[in-house]
């Protein structure tokens, strides 16, 4: 019976061990956050395919294929991964173990062990070489260990939920420079728009000119000027397309798209007039507040500092003692390794193992981890106070770019009409030729400056929406 009870004895200490840790592993599980939930492929976003890419598209792109944001990603799986190995402390362990060996007398240590077996059987012998073979199997469950487990486990979930938090920073953070290149690309666009038109205007007057030079009431000055006007325009075109294309590569290669370029078929949005929303003026007080309790970086460091208090508590658990219990069926067998019931024993032990002294290791590893969360929570104050100086400074730049956006309207719609006059009085010998060359010239003017008013105000909106953090719930992935 006591042979037979031996073979039970270890998986009936593995199904005890095991009995109160499923609901913990199910709690714990369930108060982890899935941190992954990336957006649709790109595949599903079909960008390939589209002939006009806006703004939304493009962050949906980013968001998918950017290397950048996927190595963000791993990192946050990393610290899945780290959490289930600090769970895995709260299971017994269970090792299997074989081995064999031949052992080899040397002439005297045989003949001193043959004489010592003829001492008591006379004509005895004994083996040589012979082999020897065991095995075991080794169960030990860890009982206490001064709470280490447990604060691991909370050390390793804060660790995942820190890492998340990074990762909708990098989110925030791309969509931000998405959104700055997409805005420049737009800005070359439309610059290529006004030099095309500024090209047709003097295209036409250079038409008008020639026409007059043939029938005898124009001059040629007026023709060379056209010519060099619309020289002039043509090459701000080329420059402007270059531009274009430089802004292309570089919000491809934000975008993760093969090769660093977009399709060739793919335009950019035209860029539109200002909104309503966009002329609004932004709540302050209720955006820094949005950004303290929201913001991603902000958020990443206050589950670092708490994954630095439960850290603290893995190093006073060193102050505690740690019980063990362990269990095993060991084998020993010579000759040939065919074990029998009859060649296993067993073992049950407890073990409580009690540090009373080790230089003062665990009181400076406890100060080490209290002054790196001290590090952390004035990093943590200083992130604020930088959070909120930056929230204010791009509310002021939305407010002024919001001044520029009307004062240049109102100046485009003023040279608009000048030039429209001068342009009939020319035509009507009425008006100089410098005087239209400067309306003109001040109308491409003021048409860029608008532009620019427009995209500076956009800008400014993405970066006061990227400093509160808003810009995710705008832009980011539903998950």
């Amino acid at each position: 019976m006591k042979k037979q009870t031996s073979w039970f004895i270890l998986p009936m200490l593995c199904w005890l061990a095991a009995l109160p840790l499923t609901g913990f592993a199910q709690e714990t599980s369930a108060a982890v956050p899935d941190a992954g939930g990336s957006p649709a492929s790109a595949d599903a976003v079909g960008w390939e395919a589209m002939s006009t890419l806006d703004l939304e598209t493009a962050v949906r792109i980013a968001l998918t294929g950017n290397p950048g944001l996927e190595a963000a990603a791993a990192r946050v799986r990393q610290a899945k991964a780290q959490v289930e190995q600090a769970r895995s402390a709260y299971w017994p362990r269970l090792d299997a173990n074989a081995s064999g060996s031949r052992l080899d007398l040397s002439n005297t240590a045989y003949e001193e062990r043959l004489a010592a077996t003829r001492f008591f059987i006379p004509g005895a012998s004994i083996d040589d070489p012979e082999n020897y073979y065991h095995a075991d199997l080794t169960a030990t469950w860890t009982l206490f260990d001064g709470f280490e487990r447990k604060f691991s486990n909370a050390a390793a979930n804060y660790g995942e939920q820190s890492s998340s938090a990074a990762l909708n920073d990098a989110r925030r953070l791309l969509i931000s420079a998405v959104a700055d290149a997409y805005f420049s690309a737009q800005l070359a666009l439309e610059n290529i728009s006004i030099a095309k038109a500024d090209e047709a205007f003097n295209q036409r007057q250079l038409a008008d000119a020639e026409a007059r030079q043939r029938v005898g009431t124009g001059a040629l000055s007026d023709v060379l000027n056209f010519q060099v006007r619309k020289n002039q325009a043509k090459t701000t075109r080329i420059n402007q397309e270059y531009r274009l294309e430089i802004a292309r590569y570089g919000l491809a290669a934000l975008l993760g798209l093969p090769d660093s370029r977009l399709p060739v078929n793919m335009q950019l949005a035209p860029l539109t007039p200002e909104t309503a929303a966009e002329l609004s003026i932004p709540p302050v007080d209720a955006l820094i507040a949005t950004a303290m309790e929201h913001r991603p970086d902000i958020q990443q460091t206050q589950w670092s500092i708490k994954q630095t208090e439960a850290q603290v508590k893995i190093a006073q658990s060193d102050n505690y003692p740690t019980v063990v219990l362990a269990g095993s069926l060991d084998g020993e067998r010579v000759d040939d390794p065919g074990f029998g019931q009859d060649d296993f024993g067993n073992r049950v032990q407890v073990g409580l193992a009690y540090n009373l002294f080790a230089g003062g290791f665990t009181r400076a590893k406890v100060r080490e981890v209290q002054n790196r969360r001290v590090e952390l929570e004035k990093r943590l104050e200083e992130l604020m106070l930088s959070a909120k100086s930056e929230i204010r400074s791009s509310a002021a730049l939305v407010a002024t770019a919001q001044s520029q956006v009307a004062l240049q309207r109102e100046n485009y719609d003023l040279v608009q009409r000048t030039r429209d006059l001068v342009e009939k009085e020319y035509n009507a010998g009425q008006g100089s030729l410098v005087r239209l060359n400067e309306a003109q010239r001040d109308l491409t003017t003021a048409q860029s400056n608008l532009a620019l008013a427009l995209v500076g105000l956009r800008q400014a909106w993405i970066a006061l929406e990227t400093r509160t953090g808003n810009v995710l719930a705008t832009y980011g992935p539903t998950q």
